[in-house]
């Protein structure tokens, strides 16, 4: 149980893993993209395939994965083996050239990144306490968008000087160095009664039926908008980035790099400014409707441009919401499920929401884009954006406790 202030060592280690784990969560993301269709010449439709299966393989372990996360003690260590096994799909899809293969290392890839977010998340709730809990994930967020900013700027380097297999190395890379940093977190720091959504630290009660948290409606809701979100946004810098293969060869690579790069930026600045107006008092909601209410201009956007400089501008779009997303999404989940110890679960339902919006997304995108083009295929992403903005503004309440309106010390330091 968590009896005193988080060590300075322990709260080095949750900034070095959400800073190292950027590039290892989520895998090589949009650069499989550039990958099959530069160098693999595949088209859209299978491309789309391919990208959807890790978003299925991680949908149908979410679950699972939360209730492993709330029920086990070795979070460190399945943070550690999930981060090796992306790096060892990653090496797959650079070994195998065929289509199953690839199938088949992108479900490996979904399967053990599904385990990551919530075990970082439960080790921040366990270690710095319900308080202090959205200031700290407030910062996780932005050492995250670093990661992935430095990540970017290197995979951009190695790819377009060394080839585009040695950003698949990068992830490698990064995954040894993460399991190397999740070492620095204490064990006897983590208070796994408080890690798993309890409503009070040392709380050993039954967590709440799995039943009972689905009939909420509330939940209903948040995850109706989150996969609505999602199938809305996940294609979108993927059909960009194919964009920049067919239509200027050679600078593909750099400028989804570029992309991403900007968008980083933003995402660090964004998850800063989601904790100051948190701690301020402002709602969740409000905070969140700004995150829906980018996508559908995003899309409209991306259909009326194929210049590299044109789909870097737009791309700063993402990084103001998607860096809402990713410090609202696991506040309100804590919200939903304060006191039930279903925190975890929450999350792996969160996070199924978003695999199944993501695999929609780019199986639907794909072969839209595939019949009609790609104006076509962002429009039609767009439309699904304002309905998941209009589902989120009409039936999802706020959850903004009453007396939450002071979040503390973002580093943690404050938690006893």
């Amino acid at each position: 149980m968590q009896t005193s202030r988080p060590s300075p060592r322990s709260l080095l280690g949750l900034d070095s893993v959400n800073l190292l784990m950027a590039d290892v969560r989520d895998g090589v993301g949009p650069y499989l993209s550039v990958f099959l269709a530069g160098s693999r010449h595949w088209q859209p439709g299978p491309i789309g395939i391919a990208l959807a299966a890790s978003s299925v393989a991680a949908a149908i372990c979410q679950i699972p994965a939360g209730l492993i996360v709330d029920g086990s003690r070795w979070k460190r260590l399945m943070i550690a083996v999930s981060g090796i096994i992306v790096g060892l799909g990653c090496l797959a899809i650079v070994m195998f050239r065929g289509f199953w293969p690839v199938l088949a290392a992108q479900a490996m890839l979904g399967a053990a990144s599904a385990i990551i977010p919530p075990a970082i998340a439960a080790l921040s709730l366990g270690i710095v306490g319900r308080r202090l809990m959205p200031a700290r994930i407030s910062r996780n967020e932005s050492f995250n968008h670093a990661g992935s900013f430095a990540a970017a700027g290197l995979a951009g380097g190695f790819g377009h000087y060394l080839g585009l297999n040695w950003i698949f190395y990068l992830v490698c890379g990064f995954a040894v160095a993460s399991a190397i940093a999740v070492t620095l977190i204490k064990p006897a720091e983590i208070d796994h009664d408080l890690a798993r959504g309890g409503e009070s630290q040392g709380n050993a009660g039954k967590p709440v039926p799995f039943r009972a948290l689905l009939r909420r409606r509330e939940v209903i809701v948040f995850l109706v908008s989150v996969t609505l979100f999602h199938f809305g946004n996940a294609a979108m810098l993927p059909f960009a980035g194919q964009v920049l293969a067919h239509d200027h060869p050679g600078e593909d690579t750099v400028a989804l790099s570029a992309c991403i790069i900007c968008a980083q930026l933003v995402m660090v600045g964004v998850a800063w400014a989601v904790g100051r107006a948190m701690k301020a008092g402002i709602g969740r909601k409000r905070i969140f409707l700004l995150a829906f209410a980018v996508l559908p201009i995003r899309g409209v956007l991306f259909s009326f441009t194929t210049t590299a400089y044109g789909v870097v501008a737009i791309q700063l779009l993402d990084g103001v919401a998607a860096g809402i997303f990713g410090v609202i999404a696991v506040i309100m989940a804590s919200d939903l499920t304060s006191g039930t110890g279903r925190f975890n679960l929450m999350q792996g339902l969160v996070a199924l929401a978003v695999g199944v919006g993501g695999a929609l997304s780019n199986v639907v995108g794909g072969y839209v884009v595939q019949a009609f083009g790609y104006p076509v295929g962002f429009l039609s992403l767009a439309a699904i954006a304002v309905g998941a903005l209009l589902v989120f503004l009409l039936l999802m309440p706020e959850t903004l406790p009453d007396a939450d309106t002071e979040s503390g010390d973002p580093s943690g330091m404050e938690a006893g």
